[in-house]
C-alpha cells in the first residue's frame, strides 16, 4: 500500500483536537491544538543533533500539510 507522507485525523471523543500523523520514520502524531507529539519509533541512538532538526522540520511540514488541506476546504 502507498500511504501518503501525513494524514489528517480526528476523533469525536476529542472533539477539539486535531490530530496530523506522520507515516514515514520517524512515525509521529502530533495534536496540532498543544503540539503534544506521540512517537511511533524508537529513536533510542539516533545522533540527538540531526534528529532535533529533522523533527522541526517535520513539525513544521505537518503544520504546513493542515494549513493546505483546509484550504482544500475553502
Amino acid at each position: 500500500m502507498n500511504l501518503p507522507k501525513f494524514l489528517l485525523a480526528d476523533n469525536s471523543s476529542l472533539p477539539d483536537d486535531i490530530f496530523v500523523l506522520h507515516t514515514e520514520f520517524p512515525r509521529f502524531m502530533i495534536n496540532l491544538k498543544d503540539d503534544e507529539i506521540e512517537w511511533f519509533e524508537d529513536l533510542t541512538g539516533e545522533n540527538e543533533e540531526d534528529i532535533a532538526g529533522e523533527l522541526a522540520d517535520l513539525m513544521d511540514k505537518a503544520g504546513l500539510f493542515y494549513d493546505a488541506e483546509m484550504k482544500e476546504f475553502e
